[in-house]
């Protein structure tokens, strides 16, 4: 028996939305401040998946300029109706205050990996849209609707309006078709029409460990819809030992054959000693992933097969095994006229710092905002995608002032990054240094104690090692001679649990970086970038990730231990 591992997409990959046309599965999943908008992932057996598009790759699509942190698309979902795919996203402006600050999109194409149509407006009346074309050619729209008034809950129920593909925007009533259940913060609706009924699948519950999906019908598209008499559909919430948490938003799709599987959304936690299981679930480092579980119809509803909870190892379709080639290489050496798949950038396109052309073979990012900028950063970075892995560089940059640097940053958000770099001091010329900002705090661990580049050096290596728990920055003058940074940082921390913020919704990225407040925009040159993994002989698939013996826990303290916190 075939059977699918969970989860399909590791590392940030979160709210799928699942479809298939024909024999081809596809995945669409939010990307939130990171540009291009929206990955795509395609499969023919639901099993081994691979990236096909990244569709919201314009400013005309998607300007997120000034966007906050997890900011940016939410929840995209993808339809295919009348010869060509749609996709539904949010542009979030605005995450803190009483007011949702969201504009609704739809844009279409004839082909996955095509050029994609100017954006149409849609609403701005909540989060995590939907598209849905009914039997009779009418197509139907649903999101959140977000409620600020003082005395009401802001997640005020799912609102139904048509859609004029004509005229190209929302026209007759508005409706609330459902408030949802006592679980409460009822979003990401999606609906299918199967056999005599509509079904109406939701979200509840919140993106963290109480996460639900909660699934409703309704012989009328206006409703009134009934919940599944054993909701939830999924979660983790009532099996905390579960590897596999916080299971929700979640999408349904058909096989060719007849069989019926769910995608939903996932995370596998770190834990720390001293945890209280049921209070402390841990930190997803790796961020919100995507799992698949299979469906059985009992009575007219689906069911979870085995129980209504995640598992890591699920029965595959009987449909013919595809296996893709890797999507992309271990080591990329910037020899190409466009920058990889595996690369994202900060709310702009890369083309606004940074070139392939300009030497090539090399990856030239001009110096621009620091991490905390949220209009222009230099900054192109990848998802981690693995509990243990190196990351490694080679950089060619001649700073003149200390306002000038660039090097390797392990990034969550603009309050959560660490980068060791490249910079100037007035007293020692070339330097290496180290800074790390944990909630918003930043440190500088290595204090006086930079780290000094010989004046013959015109280039220096730098490389990350990371674990389950930890990680730890290196460098070299010649790329074969290494030195340990002697300062560790706690992996976990870079996890929207640990922020201690609500409504965040991103993962760790690694990447390179080059920061030039001076004006000058200095430039810095990356030879290649090497990403590769570990082979990992630990079970991390069956039970829920603890720290080994010894550690410290969540209280340690690492960062800026021996230097100095401003």
């Amino acid at each position: 028996m075939s059977m699918i591992q969970n989860p399909v997409l590791k590392g940030f990959n979160p709210d799928p939305s699942m479809l298939r046309v024909g024999v081809d599965f596809y995945i669409a999943v939010s990307t939130f401040e990171w540009f291009p908008g929206v990955v795509i992932y395609h499969s023919k057996d639901m099993k081994n998946w691979r990236q096909v598009a990244r569709p919201l790759n314009r400013v005309e699509l998607l300007d997120m300029k000034g966007n906050p942190d997890s900011g940016g698309v939410w929840a995209p979902q993808l339809s295919y109706a009348d010869g060509k795919f749609h996709l539904i996203f949010s542009d979030v402006k605005v995450t803190g205050g009483i007011y949702k600050d969201v504009t609704n999109y739809l844009t279409t194409c004839e082909t996955i990996d095509g050029d994609w149509s100017k954006p149409v407006f849609m609403n701005q009346s909540g989060f995590d849209p939907s598209l849905f074309h009914d039997e009779d050619g009418r197509k139907w729209f649903v999101n959140m609707i977000w409620d600020h008034r003082n005395g009401k809950h802001d997640f005020g129920g799912i609102v139904l309006q048509e859609y004029s593909v004509e005229e190209e925007k929302l026209v007759g009533d508005r409706k609330i078709i459902y408030k949802g259940t006592d679980v409460g913060l009822t979003e990401a609706p999606h609906l299918y029409k199967i056999d005599d009924y509509y079904y109406l699948l939701t979200a509840e519950g919140g993106t963290m460990y109480e996460h639900h999906a909660t699934l409703a019908r309704s012989k009328s598209i206006e409703g009134p819809y009934e919940t599944h008499p054993d909701n939830p559909l999924i979660s983790s919430w009532g099996h905390p030992r579960l590897a596999l948490q916080k299971a929700g938003h979640a999408s349904i799709v058909e096989t060719q054959n007849g069989e019926w599987y769910l995608a939903h959304l996932t995370g596998r936690p770190t834990k720390a000693p001293g945890d209280v299981l049921l209070m402390d679930r841990g930190y997803c480092q790796l961020g919100r992933e995507t799992a698949i579980q299979k469906l059985e119809w009992k009575d007219g509803w689906p069911y979870v097969v085995d129980g209504n909870y995640p598992k890591v190892a699920v029965e595959a379709p009987y449909l013919p095994e595809q296996k893709w080639d890797a999507d992309f290489p271990i080591v990329d050496t910037f020899d190409s006229d466009e920058l990889g798949g595996q690369w994202q950038t900060l709310r702009i396109p890369y083309t606004q710092f940074a070139s392939l052309t300009d030497k090539p073979g090399h990856l030239r990012l001009y110096g621009a905002g620091g991490f905390s900028n949220l209009f222009k950063q230099a900054l192109v970075a990848r998802r981690w995608q693995a509990f243990e892995f190196e990351a490694e560089t080679k950089v060619v940059f001649e700073p003149e002032t200390f306002q000038q640097q660039a090097g390797l940053v392990n990034y969550y958000n603009t309050k959560n990054w660490t980068s060791v770099h490249v910079t100037w001091d007035e007293e020692k010329g070339k330097v290496i240094d180290l800074y790390a900002s944990e909630r918003n705090n930043v440190s500088n661990p290595l204090g006086g104690d930079v780290i000094s580049v010989p004046d013959s050096t015109a280039a220096v290596w730098f490389k990350v090692t990371v674990d389950q728990y930890t990680y730890q920055f290196s460098y070299s003058f010649d790329g074969e001679q290494w030195q340990d940074i002697p300062v560790t940082f706690d992996s976990w921390k870079l996890s929207d649990e640990y922020i201690q913020e609500s409504g965040f919704f991103t993962g760790a990225f690694i990447g390179m970086s080059c920061i030039d407040n001076s004006g000058m925009n200095k430039a810095a040159d990356f030879e290649y970038f090497r990403y590769e993994e570990a082979e990992d002989e630990r079970d991390h698939w069956t039970v829920a990730r603890h720290f080994g013996n010894g550690s410290k826990g969540k209280n340690k303290t690492v960062v800026g231990q021996s230097g100095t916190t401003k």
